[in-house]
């Protein structure tokens, strides 16, 4: 998992920077599943400072909102992990199965990354 986290396939990159990365999930349980991670290696969220932490934190708000308006959901879940020794968040859109039944599904694998185009236009920072 790490080597996807810090090196996702490149069609399917939302947005990434010298901090972050966001990218459409290879395994994903819903249509625009994506990842955002922190690239360099840390393993626990409490280990950035507050300044990184905000950095991080305003990149996952801003792909939530472009998720949002593009694939015209009301609610993407959010959901922390760092297993892999990156801090990463998964975002789940909320199409019809509500809480934790969006995980009583097989993920599908992602084969058309063409959707992050659409996000991108759509990705805006405050």
């Amino acid at each position: 998992m790490a080597n996807l986290l810090s090196n996702p396939p490149k069609k399917s990159i939302i947005y990434r920077d010298e901090n972050v990365c966001a990218c459409l999930a290879k395994r994903s349980l819903a249509d625009g599943h994506t990842i955002i991670t922190w690239r360099k290696r840390i393993n626990d969220l409490n280990t950035l400072d507050n300044r990184s932490y905000d950095y991080l934190m305003d990149t996952v708000f801003a792909v939530r909102e472009a998720l949002m308006v593009t694939l015209k959901v009301k609610k993407v879940y959010l959901f922390y992990m760092d297993e892999s020794n990156y801090v990463h968040w998964h975002l789940i859109p909320r199409y019809k199965i509500k809480g934790f039944d969006v995980f009583r599904h097989e993920e599908m694998e992602t084969k058309n990354f063409s959707l992050a185009e659409k996000i991108k236009t759509n990705l805006f920072f405050k």
